[in-house]
């Protein structure tokens, strides 16, 4: 029986509950594309998908507006798969499973997906009408937005014809978003140098990072909340500066656009050391407690025995991984000296994962000017130098622009005044330094006007995720009055 049936509107919200039983990580979103096409050919609309899963849907203009200049709808397929301490779940294969909890959708234990899976359902109730006025369609669904915006940068721009673009990709049923940063992502390799543990090492020890809330990687950088990664370096050169130990085991966070709520690491330490150490991080915990408990961080510092490694990182592989790792600017960066209160350069070292040779660092940099970006990119660059020992940098899918504010934009303008009419109230016209996939866009497409329409979600790409249904009821009017006005 599906769970969001009794809630309206059910235009919109009976294709989430789909969408919502379709796995769609990043990377595994060809199951979901294939679903979207199948849809669209089913209704008679030409739609086709490239070779990384974006797919293209195209319906005629209705109800008056069949000779209107066409209008392009975005969104993006894919979700952060981010789950609860203790919840089983293959998100390669398994659905994600809804509660109502009040005037919210949230899952079981699980992130909600509703980023963007709301935007591509509104996407879908717009090709799914019959009896709504709008312009001719071209509906355009992003892969990859969430790693590196690896979709929309291989785009090939050249199969539509719009020169307005509505986004759906935004947080707030308050505002009409108007202008983004841009952001870029880089990937940090550590040689691991392996080796065998020297025998004297032989108490082994599972160090866990728990406790953390994480969150956007944008929307929530400027709440100072833990990044566990962080935190596990700042463990290790701690217990650096007074033992000898080798590190193996290395991994944290989920995706590089959500802060890190987890993170491990197994160290090989000398067994009369291990009380010390014990009891070095324990104090160390208590720390950190206090540290983030405003930010609402329960920080836990777990110690646990655990089987030894059949190799580790070698002492000068250990120690340049954990001065590295915290030395990587993390957090907010700069404010904007424009817009009070608005973050302007951020950066969220977001992944750690083993590769062959050693470990791999995955971090995005979201930034309101491009020449910001490049600078912390180039920081990081001087870093990775002065480590040695064979780390490297490279940037990772695209370099993503800017979307400027556009202030004679018509499509704005109807959109607010389209606003006040239905929704009673006077947008917020923002500006965000948060980065979406609209500076691709507008760069490839040149006059491109764009907008973002969003609904109320909270705690994006973590495990307390959700979407108020209510704004949904409230928002699908605006965005059938917006199209239905672009004649």
């Amino acid at each position: 029986m599906p769970v969001l049936e009794s809630l309206q509107p059910q235009e919109v919200l009976r294709f989430f509950e789909i969408l919502s039983d379709i796995p769609r990580g990043s990377e595994n979103e060809k199951q979901a594309a294939d679903w979207v096409v199948n849809f669209a050919r089913e209704r008679g609309l030409e739609a086709f998908q490239d070779e990384k899963h974006c797919v293209v849907v195209r319906k005629p203009g209705q109800g008056g507006l069949e000779n209107a200049p066409t209008l392009i709808l975005h969104g993006h397929l894919d979700m952060v798969c981010a789950k609860k301490e203790g919840v089983e779940i293959d998100f390669l294969t398994e659905p994600i499973t809804l509660v109502v909890d009040g005037d919210f959708i949230r899952a079981d234990g699980t992130s909600l997906g509703a980023d963007n899976g709301i935007g591509c359902s509104y996407i879908l109730a717009l090709l799914d009408s019959t009896d709504l006025p709008h312009p001719p369609l071209e509906a355009v669904m992003t892969a990859m937005e969430e790693k590196g915006k690896v979709g929309a940068g291989q785009f090939d721009t050249s199969v539509l014809t719009g020169t307005r673009m509505i986004d759906f990709n935004w947080i707030t049923d308050h505002e009409i978003l108007a202008g983004c940063s841009g952001d870029v992502t880089f990937l940090v390799d550590v040689p691991g140098e392996f080796e065998a543990v020297p025998s004297e090492l032989s108490a082994t020890r599972s160090l866990q990072v728990r406790g953390l809330l994480g969150g956007h990687c944008e929307f929530d950088i400027h709440l100072e909340r833990a990044n566990a990664i962080l935190v596990l370096a700042r463990v290790l050169n701690t217990v650096l500066a007074r033992y000898d130990f080798r590190v193996s085991g290395l991994t944290g966070g989920t995706q590089n656009s959500a802060i890190p709520a987890d993170a491990e690491a197994v160290l090989s330490l000398r067994p009369d050391d291990v009380p010390a150490v014990t009891k070095l991080i324990a104090e160390l915990a208590d720390t950190l407690h206090a540290e983030y408990e405003r930010a609402g961080d329960d920080i836990r510092l777990e110690l646990e025995e655990t089987a030894a490694p059949e190799r580790a990182f070698s002492a000068e592989a250990t120690a340049r991984f954990a001065r590295l790792t915290a030395l990587i600017p993390n957090g907010v960066l700069s404010w904007s000296l424009l817009t009070p209160g608005v973050v302007e350069t951020s950066n969220n070292v977001g992944t750690l994962r083993p590769i062959d040779g050693g470990v791999r660092l995955a971090s995005t940099i979201t930034a309101q000017v491009t020449s910001r970006k490049d600078e912390i990119f180039d920081r990081v660059r001087v870093l990775a130098a002065l480590a040695g020992g064979g780390v490297s940098v490279e940037q990772f899918g695209l370099d993503a622009p800017e979307f400027p504010y556009q202030e004679n934009s018509i499509l704005l303008k109807t959109a607010a005044e389209a606003y006040r009419d239905v929704i009673g109230a006077e947008p917020d016209i923002h500006v965000s330094q948060c980065s979406l996939e609209l500076g691709m866009f507008s760069r490839k497409i040149p006059g491109l006007e764009i907008i973002s329409i969003g609904t109320e979600l909270h705690a994006l790409h973590s495990p307390l995720e959700s979407v108020n249904h209510t704004s949904v009821a409230k928002v699908w009017p605006l965005v059938r009055e917006v199209v239905s006005r672009l004649s």
